[in-house]
């Protein structure tokens, strides 16, 4: 079936059906953009839900995340902020593979519509300015004739009256034969009009016609097969994440599924053990003999002495306290003589994590800093390897003086382990463990502690785990000092292999922050996450630096000059 032979005279609806048909498909285009819209609210809504249930820092929610219950909770909440990512990837796609794809289709299907009807008026035109040739020729003709006629029976009544003289009947007669001359010369030319006009009639309703339309219903078709094709493309898009979401919610089951109620329990026992041994029996006191009433040293209210701390322990105290964290409100001794013995047992444990996880913190700083006099010692024109010598003393002094703190607490350690009641070594650092999660318990220092995966404690984790020191005025400025800020984002052009000191290695496609612009050697800074950071040739990555931050970045790099 063909429109040109089987519409051939329905120019004009087929004009509507066809912009119809570009109607259609924005719409369709406009139904996938709210449908985009939808997904990135869904996203956006998603993530909001999670960060409204992460645990606070420094807060008494973030202590109860130790539990396994709340660890599975946790890994919920970051399994939707995954998932709530899928529905931006599908927001993306669409808006890329459908919505961006058809509006361009769109623009050219106008254009192409535009010039097949443009050229269908033209062929419309043509035929009636024909129609109107031969309309005029056929209208001469029938004039001609007719005064062809007029001049014949004039010259027969002027060649029958016998008054009029020949001169007269001769010019009458010359009149009459040039009105016939005429009359057979627009016949002539009417019938010459006729076959040019029938030709051209046939061209238009048999060639001319029935291309165009062919070609207009070719348009058409294509429109039909490309929204088909979109519509393919917006399930396909939804079916590409279905694996990711899968592995979202199988990874939310698997957390289900290491909940521990007896772990739990566990953890309950060695957050609020005291230590104490249970009151023995309390003795018989005979009132009948004449003599002062004791109180054995086993009995219920002397244990309960022995459990009860007086309030001056409570942060009364006149001991001096520890100089490198803030007095709190209720603070009790440094050497938290004040609590019960377990309790006490995990509190030191717990500052000694600390000290070591700070003392760790600050040998990352010295090996960073040391690579950087490295990378300078290469590369003079990077910087002076002389600056960053004194930096590097003060971490060793720092380092020091941690360790020196480290020895005074574990010195307490080992003597309140000597008096607890006899229990394996396993228990004793499990209990240490499950208080070292506990990142809240005393003050606000206490924030990153971390203890080994089996929950032992060894020599070697005390030399190289930290703890952050507050008090001096070298630790003051040293907290302050923040990674060097993002001022924009790079892509790598090539891959590069990053084999010296300093450097940092990148896959070709891949996106970087950068935290340094080329400063006329060559080379760019740049930060992949927290820990992976160095330089690559500027001329391997496409640099999009952020304005407002470049600013911002010079003027601390001015301030720290």
């Amino acid at each position: 079936m063909s429109w040109g032979t089987e519409l051939w005279d329905q120019f004009d609806n087929l004009e509507k059906h066809t912009q119809w048909g570009i109607d259609v498909l924005e719409k369709y285009i406009k139904f996938v953009k709210e449908r985009t819209e939808i997904e990135l609210s869904y996203a956006k809504q998603l993530r909001n839900l999670s960060k409204k249930y992460q645990p606070k820092k420094n807060s008494k929610e973030e202590e109860e995340y130790r539990y396994t219950s709340t660890r599975a909770f946790l890994a919920t909440l970051n399994e939707m902020n995954d998932y709530a990512g899928q529905h931006e990837v599908i927001s993306e796609n669409m808006t890329s593979l459908i919505i961006g794809e058809l509006t361009r289709y769109v623009q050219e299907l106008k254009q192409e519509r535009k010039s097949h009807f443009h050229d269908g008026r033209k062929a419309q035109q043509h035929i009636e300015t024909c129609w109107k040739q031969l309309e005029a020729s056929k209208r001469r003709f029938e004039r001609d004739c007719k005064e062809a006629d007029r001049a014949q029976q004039y010259f027969e009544k002027m060649d029958a009256d016998i008054n009029v003289t020949k001169a007269d009947v001769e010019k009458a007669r010359q009149q009459a034969q040039l009105r016939h001359q005429m009359a057979e010369d627009s016949k002539a030319e009417y019938s010459s009009t006729l076959q040019k006009f029938n030709s051209e009639q046939h061209d238009h309703y048999y060639t001319h016609i029935p291309n165009i339309f062919q070609k207009i219903q070719e348009m058409e078709e294509r429109r039909i097969v490309r929204i088909g094709e979109s519509m393919k493309t917006f399930a396909d898009v939804d079916r590409q994440v279905i694996p990711i979401i899968g592995k979202c919610l199988d990874e939310i089951t698997k957390a289900a599924e290491s909940v521990d109620h007896k772990n739990d329990s566990q953890m309950v026992i060695e957050a609020f053990k005291s230590g104490f041994e249970p009151p023995g029996d309390v003795d018989f006191e005979d009132f009948t003999q004449p003599m002062k009433r004791t109180i054995s040293e086993s009995s219920l209210s002397n244990s309960r002495g022995d459990g009860k701390y007086e309030p001056k322990f409570g942060g009364k105290s006149k001991g001096k306290l520890w100089p490198f964290i803030k007095k709190n409100k209720g603070a009790g001794p440094e050497d938290f003589s004040n609590l019960p013995p377990e309790q006490r047992r995990k509190k030191l444990q717990q500052k000694v994590d600390e000290l070591n996880k700070d003392i760790q913190k600050e040998m990352d700083q010295r090996d960073a800093l040391t690579k950087m006099k490295d990378v300078y010692i290469k590369n003079p024109q990077m910087g002076d390897a002389a600056s960053v010598d004194h930096r590097l003393s003060e971490l060793e002094q720092n380092i020091e003086k941690l360790r020196l703190e480290v020895q005074k607490f574990e010195g307490w350690l080992a003597e309140v382990e000597g008096r607890l009641p006899s229990r394996t070594e396993q228990a004793r650092r499990q209990s240490g463990l499950y208080e070292a999660q506990n990142t809240s318990a005393v003050n606000s220092c206490a924030q990153d502690r971390e203890s080994s995966p089996d929950g032992s404690y060894t020599e070697e984790q005390s030399q190289e785990t930290e703890m952050k020191v507050p008090a001096t005025d070298f630790d003051d400025e040293f907290d302050d000092e923040e990674p060097l800020p993002t001022i924009g984002t790079c892509k790598a052009l090539y891959t590069f292999e990053g084999q010296n000191e300093g450097t940092i290695s990148v896959a070709e496609g891949e996106m970087l922050y950068v935290i340094e612009e080329d400063k006329g050697d060559g080379w760019t800074r740049i930060r992949r996450n927290e820990d992976e950071e160095g330089y690559v040739p500027t001329s391997y990555v496409e640099v999009y630096l952020d304005k407002n931050a470049k600013d911002v970045y010079k003027s601390l790099q001015k301030i720290s000059e």
